[in-house]
């Protein structure tokens, strides 16, 4: 039996980029019912769906809402992560282009269920479009009187605003995107205090991914039962969006259970790029360790890849060849950490260069005898020291090279040069 489409069941359907168009698939009816539920009963509704934020770090997402302090003495804030800036990572540019008021209305009902009367939806400064089509339906949203001072006729006052980035990768980390959004340069902060008690202009804030928030119209309208019907286990539960991209023959984002098999995820997506054969794949961005080939039977849901000594991150999975030389891939990335690491901590700022440098030494054919124990060592010395989860990011990939491929570590010391062909050649002339 197919699974049916639920995040992206509008993609095709350009009717469902206006607002009649959304409201024909039966858009906005999940915020008629959370209006006229108990702002905790949501809350417990989205608690009880087991929804765990889809944004790299899996927390429960009714949970983090449950954190929001009720008093009035403050105002209150949501602010939607769509800084979807790793590489790999391209899932909700696909929410956000396609379906619009989806993620409009999944605001919306967060908003209500923590008492939030303002939202912004902090955006990658590099989706143009995504963002021209979220302020369209924003504006529509508006006109409609979906939005505004008596959000649907129910009196809840509702502003939602989007923000465009400027293209730093940091801003991407929660704290660092409340340092952007209020006019400051996009440094992450030291916690505690946590958003949930001290985030946006020193008020609580609920922060949230752009696919998290799209699944909660379909919790609401649908119940926690039916969403906990979909996945491995009570812990990992729901629909799935997971953005392939390497070496496989069609490339692209696909929804599936959580928990699906990175085998059928492969051949989902046409099976290995011309037939090639699979060496080593990327689960959850490019922060997430590498796994080999030996693992294509793991179940794609956030404990079972983390059993495995990776994540399921962002779940952007980059597919590897044989051909691809794994030091090369690596450098690549640490040159990318090293490059984004906005320098305001000591064991980033210095480790993620010297990371890059080894790597770079590496590859060129000017390794040398205990480099790779060198790069586990300075990996050792970033990972868990830096102030925000980029250091961590970086020490991924570089510590799953030296313990899963160290043999390709050896060959480029051995050979003083990499051993691998820069591109790959095909009789066919490609």
């Amino acid at each position: 039996m197919a699974f049916e489409r639920v995040l992206t069941r509008n993609v095709g359907n350009r009717d469902a980029l206006t607002l009649d168009g959304y409201k024909k698939t039966g858009g906005y009816e999940a915020l008629a019912k959370a209006l006229k539920m108990e702002p905790e009963a949501v809350i417990e509704e989205v608690k009880k769906s087991g929804l765990r934020g889809r944004g790299g770090a899996g927390f429960p997402a009714g949970m983090k809402w449950g954190f929001i302090p009720k008093g009035k003495d403050k105002p209150k804030y949501l602010v939607c992560n769509a800084d979807e800036s790793e590489p790999g990572t391209f899932k909700d540019r696909l929410l956000m282009e396609h379906d619009p008021h989806q993620l409009i209305e999944g605001c919306a009902i967060c908003c209500w269920a923590v008492h939030a009367e303002t939202c912004y939806i902090y955006i990658r400064g590099e989706y143009t479009k995504a963002a021209a089509i979220l302020e369209r339906a924003l504006k529509e949203a508006y006109d409609a009187r979906i939005l505004g001072n008596s959000a649907m006729g129910s009196g809840f006052k509702l502003n939602m605003y989007v923000h465009r980035g400027a293209g730093a990768y940091i801003c991407g980390e929660e704290t660092g995107m409340l340092e952007s959004l209020e006019g400051k340069r996009g440094q992450p902060r030291v916690k505690p205090p946590f958003p949930a008690v001290v985030g946006a202009f020193g008020a609580p804030t609920v922060i949230n991914n752009v696919e998290t928030l799209c699944n909660v119209p379909h919790i609401i309208n649908r119940g926690a039962d039916w969403f906990k019907s979909i996945g491995t286990d009570e812990r990992n539960t729901g629909p799935k969006l997971y953005a392939i991209s390497g070496h496989v023959e069609r490339p692209g984002t696909y929804e599936h259970p959580i928990g699906i098999t990175f085998r059928e995820m492969l051949e989902a997506a046409g099976g290995m790029w011309r037939q090639g054969q699979l060496k080593a794949f990327i689960p959850g961005g490019a922060s997430a360790p590498l796994l080999k080939a030996s693992e294509i039977d793991i179940k794609m849901d956030f404990d079972t890849v983390a059993k495995a000594g990776s994540m399921l991150g962002s779940a952007a999975v980059i597919v590897m060849d044989e051909t691809v030389c794994m030091v090369r891939s690596v450098a690549r990335l640490a040159k990318f950490f090293n490059h984004e690491s906005c320098g305001q901590c000591t064991p980033c700022r210095e480790g993620t260069n010297w990371m890059e440098l080894l790597l770079k030494r590496l590859e060129h054919g000017e390794g040398r005898e205990g480099d790779a124990m060198l790069l586990k060592s300075v990996a050792g010395n970033v990972g868990g020291n830096s102030l925000c989860a980029l250091g961590d990011a970086a020490v991924g990939p570089v510590k799953s090279l030296v313990e899963r491929f160290p043999e390709e570590i050896e060959a480029h010391i051995r050979e003083r040069r990499c051993p691998f062909p820069e591109y790959r050649y095909f009789k066919d002339g490609v």
